[in-house]
């Protein structure tokens, strides 16, 4: 019985739209028979499908939690920011970027490789974060 329970009330917190939009079709079947006036129908499905609805999703949809100042990260991988950010900012030269990025990559995980056999995984890696970094100079 709990694993009902926790169905319908995950269903109530994530699908409340749907739960809504049942509950305004179904007053506005009952409502022309409790009132017995035939306008209240469409009435009541007008006014909670295209204003109701519509208002409570906005009131209730989520805030995004990234923060607009903060630049996204490109890689995931904090080092290999730092070391993208220096040499686009003139910081290191290219000689020293290399050096620093083949020894980002020996230190690398075995896991993050899908093929030990590929031996270019490291340049096209190599190439990839040169592209990226000549596109930040421009």
């Amino acid at each position: 019985m709990a694993g009902l329970a926790r169905r319908i009330a995950w269903n109530l917190r994530h699908r409340w739209r749907r739960v809504f939009a049942l509950c305004v079709l179904g007053a506005g079947v009952a409502a022309p028979l409790l009132t017995n006036l035939w306008w209240t129908l469409p009435l009541a499905w007008f006014f909670g499908l295209f204003i109701a609805l519509p208002v409570l999703h906005t009131l209730t949809k989520p805030v995004p939690e990234e923060n607009v100042d903060e630049p996204k990260r490109a890689t995931g991988d904090p080092a290999l920011d730092a070391l993208r950010e220096r040499y686009a900012n003139g910081e290191i030269d290219e000689r020293e970027f290399e050096r620093k990025l083949d020894r980002l990559l020996e230190t690398e995980d075995v896991e993050t490789v899908s093929d030990p056999g590929d031996d270019d995984v490291a340049d096209r890696v190599r190439d990839g974060i040169r592209r990226e970094v000549e596109r930040i100079r421009e």
